[in-house]
């Protein structure tokens, strides 16, 4: 089987939007996210349910796949901490604390590289260069599993752009920002070289499948 560069549960509001522009230590996201995230914080299977409820189906489904034959990640700087140009705070190790999400390789884009950093099973390397160079050093590392393109917004469209990505998972959330950092103005602009297959949730969320034709 071919590694594959997936997008894997990537969030966008009705209108395009994954993040604000104005994003900040206390404001990761430049704006509340609470309701584009909230189909996944619903079901049985969210990484973080103290509680043995939560819903199942679609919506649960999707939760479940994000670690589903992933061997490592790829993220942009943005997306790993607030911190801008050379690195001034090299005690910043990520949103997520000692035990970060990922349990894989990521390789967090950026201009000014830095040592690579280990918490509990999740290695954080620092590299610079173009997006198929990246992506090859993580399909080494992912050892013959697939890699997960992790956002944010600019790193997505970079590796778009560069033509390296084969399959998408949009989640499109009912609500509306306004203004943002857009992933698309319509889902339709990926037709020309992406399938795309539209699955609408009783949650509300419509799910956005893409592959390459």
């Amino acid at each position: 089987m071919p590694q594959l560069l997936r997008v894997q549960n990537f969030n966008v509001s009705s209108d395009g939007i994954a993040a604000g522009e104005n994003q900040s230590l206390d404001s990761p996201f430049g704006f509340d996210p609470g309701d584009m995230f909230a189909w996944a914080g619903a079901t049985a299977s969210w990484p973080n349910r103290t509680d043995p409820g939560g819903s199942r189906g679609l919506d649960d489904y999707f939760t479940r796949d994000f670690t589903n034959n992933i061997g490592a990640e790829i993220m942009g700087r943005n997306k790993f901490g607030p911190q801008r140009g050379p690195w001034e705070d090299h005690e910043w190790q990520g949103w997520w604390g000692a035990k970060p999400p990922f349990r894989t390789p990521v390789f967090v884009l950026t201009h000014h590289t830095r040592p690579s950093i280990t918490l509990s099973d999740t290695t954080f390397h620092f590299v610079g260069g173009d997006p198929a160079t990246v992506l090859e050093q993580a399909k080494q590392a992912a050892q013959g599993k697939d890699v997960r393109l992790g956002g944010g917004v600019t790193t997505i469209r970079q590796f778009l752009d560069a033509d390296l990505v084969d399959a998408m998972h949009v989640a499109v959330s009912p609500v509306e920002f306004g203004s943002g950092l857009k992933l698309w103005e319509s889902p339709e602009e990926l037709t020309d070289r992406f399938h795309l297959e539209t699955v609408p949730s009783p949650s509300g969320v419509t799910h956005h499948l893409f592959w390459r034709k």
